[in-house]
């Protein structure tokens, strides 16, 4: 019988684990210590844990870190890994120090069967989700290689955001003990304000969150209508903007934050003009009774090979955000990290063995953007190369 892998485990699944073992369920608090706080996996070096326990561990148990393929550091302290998981696939991790804190950026799934435009994952199409263990050890891998780094047993990542290669809501039997680990003071102990879920709108899973796991939520929008959405986030024809917005203002009942963070591409003739900036606007702040309290978190898109898209220039950036900002809506402009290495949002390279042929569907298809204002044109998309995530 294969080894169980102990990543896999939340605290009540590693609690039911030992109970089968016929250990007392207690010894799961001090395993996931020893883990997740200490980055052992070496059963033996378990002190505090019963001898009949670890020496069950060894027979049936163990802790199975991700196969690091790369790693690669950017100018301003940027590190992005590359691991292998199975089946020809790669998924990348991304480290983003800042002043006032330390971000992970993780993966969900080996490729993403969403296709947003001007995402690379989307082009790259989809393989399979990731399990709770592989969504974790990204966490596992990078907390404790920093820790050695810097000689220092103190906690390095304060946030985590789920804004790496695929949409975590369409993996949500992974995500949610994934997010119960990384949350758990037996575990990495991070508030809920500092984990970050990021969808590109799947609703009845928005509304799944809201009762099991409420995390900070981003949502990746990206236009200010349903006709200009369905085209670059083709999921809005099933989820529209209503039926979105409606759920984001269920989340908020229970969120730990008192905003939706709202992720918007800036997408240079598409979605970035003053007409577009205004009904953003109208969208999120309509009247009191639907009002979304929200932050806008405008993003520089990175061009990639083939995708027909250009980033807007900053001056019609900066004249977006100045529309909002007016009106009182928190808005930030995101820095670009990492570019030199191709971590930046919309550049992690992974490697997806595609089940869904997304390369030769959007390789055929020609997409009707519809931008306010300027009426329909056309953007071709030929031949579609290998690319990364939407980290938003």
């Amino acid at each position: 019988m294969a080894a169980a892998n102990l990543l896999d485990f939340d605290l009540d699944g590693l609690g039911t684990f030992f109970e089968l073992l016929g250990e007392k369920r207690f010894r799961a608090a001090q395993l996931s210590r020893w883990i997740h706080q200490r980055g052992v996996s070496d059963f033996a070096a378990m002190s505090d844990l019963a001898k009949s326990a670890r020496a069950r561990l060894l027979d049936v148990a163990a802790v199975q870190p991700l196969q690091l393929v790369s790693e690669r550091e950017s100018a301003d302290g940027t590190i992005k890994w590359l691991f292998d998981v199975g089946g020809g696939n790669a998924i990348e991790t991304v480290f983003i120090p800042e002043d006032d804190r330390a971000t992970l950026c993780v993966s969900s799934q080996a490729g993403c069967a969403v296709g947003c435009r001007f995402c690379s994952t989307g082009h790259q199409g989809f393989s399979r989700n990731l399990g709770a263990g592989e969504i974790v050890a990204q966490l596992w891998h990078a907390e404790h290689a920093l820790r050695k780094r810097r000689g220092s047993g103190e906690r390095v990542i304060s946030n985590v955001v789920m804004m790496g290669m695929g949409e975590p809501l369409q993996n949500y039997s992974a995500l949610l003990p994934a997010l119960r680990v990384m949350l758990s003071d037996h575990a990495y102990g991070l508030s809920r304000r500092r984990v970050t879920v990021s969808t590109s709108g799947v609703v009845p899973m928005i509304d799944r969150l809201r009762g099991d796991c409420p995390v900070a939520l981003a949502v990746s929008l990206h236009a200010p209508n349903d006709a200009l959405r369905d085209e670059l986030v083709p999921l809005n024809r099933k989820y529209p903007i209503a039926d979105l917005l409606a759920s984001c203002r269920r989340y908020l009942e229970a969120a730990p934050r008192d905003f939706i963070t709202f992720e918007y591409c800036m997408l240079d003739g598409v979605n970035d003009s003053q007409a577009q900036a205004h009904e953003l606007l109208a969208l999120l702040h309509h009247a009191p009774s639907t009002r979304i309290p929200s932050k806008v978190n405008l993003i520089p898109f990175n061009p990639f090979p083939q995708s027909g898209l250009l980033c807007s220039s900053r001056e019609r950036v900066l004249a977006f955000a100045e529309v909002l900002r007016d009106a009182g809506i928190v808005t930030t402009v995101r820095k670009t990290r990492g570019d030199d290495i191709a971590a930046a949002c919309g550049q992690l390279a992974g490697e997806v063995q595609d089940r869904t042929r997304a390369r030769e569907r959007l390789a055929r298809r020609t997409v009707a953007i519809h931008a306010a204002g300027s009426g329909r044109s056309e953007i071709e998309r030929p031949g579609l190369v290998s690319g990364s995530g939407e980290r938003t």
